[in-house]
């Protein structure tokens, strides 16, 4: 039998049938096999990166106190952070979305809010906002979605709302770069130094 290349000869996998030959499947099967990165934290980014984060924490503690609600802002924070892969902040948005009576479907169908119905028009036109932002295709945010956005938000709320995603997309790069551990956040636990 011909064995995928960079593959192991006799793989048991491989062996089965000629289906899990197909590219697609072992595809699938070499990602998953690969050596994994351990999650190891780098360093302590809080404790070494006090006055770096002052920055962020003025820039949280203007967002606590815009004009946007704070379930709209948690909203795209975890939006945000699914698209940047990060775990710390998924947790922490997860649970205090859920501590503000967010539903569970909505946070596992988040994904796809596009075509699932129950998001409002305002939670939509942000959605739509905070992904052009945080991906910048073509390096630049469609006219359709500034006119989504400016239809539903007024000019004040887009620049805060536009803000919000600068703040989280900094927070996504940080915990990421350093593997900060997922996990452990409790709600509540920034809010201190957000109004710093």
């Amino acid at each position: 039998m011909n064995e995928p290349p960079g593959r192991p000869a006799g793989d048991f996998f491989f062996s089965l049938c000629p289906i899990a030959r197909s590219p697609i499947i072992i595809d699938v099967y070499f990602i998953y096999h690969q050596k994994k990165t351990t999650m190891t934290q780098r360093l302590n980014v809080h404790a070494k990166g006090q006055g770096a984060f002052k920055a962020l924490f003025g820039l949280g503690a203007y967002l606590a106190k815009c004009s946007l609600d704070k379930s709209l802002l948690d909203l795209v924070y975890f939006r945000v952070s699914q698209i940047n892969g990060c775990a710390y902040c998924l947790d922490m948005h997860s649970k205090d979305l859920l501590a503000m009576g967010e539903s569970i479907q909505r946070l596992l169908v988040m994904d796809a809010w596009k075509e699932a119905p129950f998001y409002s028009d305002r939670e939509r036109a942000a959605l739509g906002w905070a992904e052009a932002v945080t991906r910048l295709q073509g390096c630049e945010v469609p006219d359709a979605v500034y006119d989504d956005a400016s239809a539903i938000f007024s000019e004040e709320e887009l620049v805060e709302l536009t803000m919000a995603v600068i703040a989280i997309n900094s927070y996504n790069r940080i915990n990421i770069a350093f593997r900060v551990e997922a996990g452990g956040y409790k709600v509540g636990e920034h809010a201190v130094e957000a109004s710093r």
